[in-house]
């Protein structure tokens, strides 16, 4: 979590596609745990997951389980189905809807 990137522990540059994967992960997480804007957050995670697998995986071969990105799948659909289904009954989102409504 706080080790850096590589073995030496480097940060990541301002700008890079790391630095906003870090970003991206970071927020989107929070939103995620508290159940708040959940399918924007997890439609932009799904998104994140899908570019990260065909960025970094796909050209090591087309099958997740050989090109090791197996999880970057999993995650990109565990995503996509929170995006399609939303939050559920314990979460910000619906304390939020009932308020407005």
């Amino acid at each position: 979590m706080f080790g850096g990137l590589g073995a030496g522990g480097a940060a990541a540059h301002l700008g890079s596609l790391m630095w906003f994967a870090g970003v991206l992960e970071t927020v989107g997480g929070l939103l995620m745990a508290l159940g708040l804007y959940t399918r924007p957050a997890a439609f932009v995670l799904c998104g994140e997951m899908a570019v990260a697998y065909f960025h970094v995986h796909a050209p090591r071969g087309l099958w997740p389980i050989r090109n090791g990105g197996e999880l970057a799948v999993l995650y990109c659909f565990i995503y996509l189905y929170l995006a399609a289904a939303g939050a559920g009954p314990i979460s910000l989102d619906r304390l939020v809807r009932r308020v407005k409504t």
